[in-house]
């Protein structure tokens, strides 16, 4: 799944807005009846459990952009991806006009979607959207970048993804690293061509 900023505009403009945006994910993530998002503290939040049984989707991966976001996700319960990410979208907006003190929709209307259909294409997926930040130039590193989901894949981090559908397919998380990285060069190149041609027109 994928969605950008109404205009391209940049919906992240600040670590704290990365770090709610996350939250609010995570949360939503699951059905009622759940606390308020609203009444939830940062510890509340952090400690927040609910069954497996009452989530929507389970979130594969994930990458945050400033102004565009990728997800990958299993849906669970009927309609529950467009109910995940209607909650998310609105409840950020509501976050984010009312802190910039703006109006109006923040994201480009309905979010955009593939159905995955293949072990294979799952995992040149999740390769795609762990890739963003270093096609794009953003950093060095996929180490440097911290709103991803890499991490958790890679080190393990605690965090929101259920990572055993793609890294079950590695026989260790360093070869998981390794396919990432293979693609790397030939990302940016595509990148930098794509915007050559936008360029040009």
């Amino acid at each position: 799944m994928f969605n950008r900023g109404v205009e391209k505009r940049d919906i992240f403009l600040q670590s704290r807005e990365y770090i709610r945006f996350r939250q609010t994910f995570y949360y939503y993530q699951f059905q009622e009846p759940k606390p308020r998002f609203s009444n939830l503290s940062k510890n509340k939040l952090k400690n927040f459990r609910l069954s497996k049984e009452t989530k929507l989707v389970e979130i594969i991966c994930y990458c945050l952009m400033p102004n565009h976001f990728h997800f990958l996700v299993r849906q669970l319960k009927a309609k529950g991806i467009s109910i995940f990410l209607s909650q998310v979208s609105n409840s950020y907006t509501k976050y984010f006009n009312t802190k910039y003190k703006r109006v109006g929709p923040l994201f480009q209307g309905a979010f955009k979607s593939v159905r995955i259909e293949t072990d294979e294409q799952l995992i040149h997926v999740s390769r795609y959207i762990h890739l963003n930040p270093i096609v794009a130039q953003m950093v060095k590193s996929l180490d440097d970048y911290p709103w991803s989901s890499y991490h958790e894949y890679i080190y393990g981090a605690s965090g929101v993804c259920v990572t055993a559908d793609v890294l079950g397919f590695f026989k260790s998380k360093e070869r998981y690293k390794q396919f990432l990285e293979d693609q790397i060069t030939y990302g940016i190149t595509l990148e930098k061509a794509k915007h050559q041609l936008i360029d040009l027109v």
